[in-house]
C-alpha cells in the first residue's frame, strides 16, 4: 500500500513520516509515485480496447513532478489555461495528447493553444467559436476543434461540482450544439476534430455517465448523418473516490459503461481523469500545535489550516485523519482546527480520533486533489511545500516559499515613499 503502519508508524512506501516531517518541516504535502501508477495505470488497461488518450486534469494537482511523472506514463494532460498548458509542455507531454477545456479561454490562450497543434480546443459558445477561427486564420493554421455539448444530466455529485445540467455555465446547450457544428464545418480555419462532454466530478454512480454518453452517441450519429465526421469523442473525468464510506465505481465498470454506449462508433476515446489519479495518492502532514478543551468542545489545532485545504470549509469535505504514530489508547471526540482567523478553518468535527498531544503528527488522507492545486498565502503564510516518494526515496518537488519570496513581485508606490 501507498500509505501504510509499521510497527505503529504510517509510512509512504518505504519512507518513515515522522522522519520526513523533521526532514521538511510541517506542514508538508505527500506525494507517492506508486500509487499515481496504479490509479493511472487502471485507466490505461480498462480502456485499453479503445486505444484511449488518458488526459490527465491538470486542474486537480499542476505540481511539475506529478504531471511528469504522468507523462512519462503515457499520459496527456486536459488544460484549463494558458499555464496549465505551459506547464503540460514543459512536463513533456506531447501537443497530440493534450486537450483544452474550459470556458473562458482568453485570446492569448487560444493562440497558444493554436500555434502549438494541440489535439482538440473544446468551444463552449459560439462566440468563443468565431474567436477560435480568427486566431487560427490570423495565424495561418487550422484550429482542431470538438464542441463541448451540454447533456442537461444530473451527476449526482455535490452542487457545486456538478457541470453537465441546463443550468451551469458550461458547454453548449444540446439544441444548439448541432447548429454550431453546421457553422464550425463551414470555417476554413478549424478543422472538426471531435465531440466532448463533462458532467461533473466525484460522481459515484455510472448512470449518469450512462445518460451522458448514450446523448452523445445519438449527437455523433445525427452529425456523421448530416455528412460531419467526427475522430474524438472526449468523455471528460469524473469518477470519484473513497474519501470516507463511498464506493466509487471501479475503471473496468466504467470501461464497460462506455463500451456499450459508445462502442460501435469506432471513434477515438479521451478521457479526462484528475481526482481519481491524484486523489488517494497525496497526504497532507500537519503537526498538532495545541489541545484545548472547553466546557462544550475538545480542540485539537493544528499548523496546517484552510489555506492549505481549502476543501473541507469550502465543500464541506470529508477527510480521514490519521495519528502519524498510533499510541492504541482509546479515541475522543474532537474538532480538528486550523490557525486561520477564520471560523470556518475546521478540518473535521466531532471527529473520532486517538487522541494526540502538542508536538504530535497527523496525517490527512486522499488530499493529492484540489489540496495544493487550491491552496493560498492566506494570513500571509507560506504554501505547503511538496514532496514526492518513490520506494525508500523522496524528493522535495516544490520548495516551502519564504517571506521574502512571498513579497517577490510587490513593492510599495512612489508616492508613499515621498510621503514617509
Amino acid at each position: 500500500m501507498a500509505f501504510h503502519y509499521q510497527n505503529g508508524e504510517l509510512f509512504a512506501e518505504q519512507v518513515n513520516l515522522e522522519k520526513l516531517a523533521q526532514e521538511v518541516g510541517t506542514p508538508f504535502y505527500c506525494y507517492s509515485q506508486r500509487k499515481l501508477a496504479d490509479n493511472f495505470g487502471a485507466y490505461m488497461r480498462a480502456l485499453a480496447p479503445f486505444h484511449p488518450a488518458v488526459c490527465y486534469s491538470v486542474k486537480a494537482n499542476a505540481n511539475l513532478a506529478v504531471v511528469r511523472a504522468i507523462a512519462a506514463m503515457g499520459g496527456g494532460a486536459d488544460v484549463v489555461s494558458g499555464g496549465e498548458l505551459y506547464l503540460a509542455l514543459k512536463a513533456g507531454m506531447t501537443p497530440d495528447k493534450i486537450v483544452f477545456s474550459g470556458v473562458g479561454k482568453t485570446e492569448a490562450e487560444l493562440e497558444a493553444a493554436v500555434r502549438h497543434g494541440i489535439r482538440q480546443i473544446n468551444v463552449e459558445s459560439a462566440e468563443e467559436m468565431q474567436l477560435l477561427a480568427q486566431v487560427a486564420q490570423r495565424l495561418g493554421k487550422r484550429a482542431n476543434v470538438a464542441i463541448r455539448v451540454n447533456p442537461d444530466v444530473d451527476a449526482l455529485t455535490h452542487v457545486k461540482i456538478t457541470t453537465g445540467k441546463k443550468e451551469n455555465k458550461f458547454g453548449v446547450p444540446w439544441s444548439e450544439a448541432r447548429g454550431l457544428y453546421h457553422a464550425a464545418a463551414q470555417m476554413p480555419s478549424l478543422r472538426v476534430a471531435g465531440i466532448a462532454v463533462h458532467i461533473g466530478s466525484q460522481l459515484l454512480d455510472l448512470e449518469p455517465f450512462r445518460l451522458a454518453f448514450t446523448r452523445i452517441a445519438a449527437m455523433t450519429r445525427q452529425l456523421e448523418q448530416d455528412g460531419i465526421t467526427l475522430e474524438n469523442i472526449d468523455l471528460g473525468g469524473g469518477l470519484g473516490i473513497n474519501y470516507n464510506v463511498e464506493l466509487p465505481p471501479t475503471c473496468h465498470a466504467y470501461a464497460q459503461v462506455v463500451r456499450e454506449t459508445l462502442g460501435d462508433l469506432n471513434k477515438n476515446i479521451i478521457v479526462e481523469p484528475g481526482r481519481s489519479v491524484v486523489g488517494t495518492a497525496g497526504i497532507l502532514v500537519t503537526r498538532v500545535l495545541y489541545t484545548k478543551q472547553t466546557e462544550q468542545k475538545r480542540f485539537i489545532i493544528v499548523d496546517a489550516g484552510m489555506n492549505d485545504l481549502i476543501r473541507p470549509a469550502m465543500y464541506d469535505a470529508w477527510h480521514s485523519i490519521l495519528p502519524v504514530r498510533r499510541e492504541g489508547v482509546a479515541p475522543v471526540v474532537a474538532d480538528i482546527v486550523g490557525p486561520i482567523c477564520e471560523s470556518g478553518d475546521v478540518f473535521a468535527k466531532d471527529r473520532i480520533i486517538e487522541p494526540v498531544q502538542s508536538g504530535r503528527l497527523l496525517a490527512i488522507m486522499c488530499a493529492g486533489a484540489y489540496g495544493e492545486s487550491m491552496a493560498s498565502e492566506y494570513n500571509f503564510r507560506p504554501v505547503p511545500p511538496e514532496v514526492l516518494v518513490y520506494k525508500d526515496q523522496y524528493a522535495v518537488v516544490r520548495k516551502r516559499r519564504t517571506y521574502d519570496e512571498m513579497l517577490q513581485g510587490q513593492c510599495i508606490a512612489p508616492w508613499a515613499e515621498e510621503q514617509a
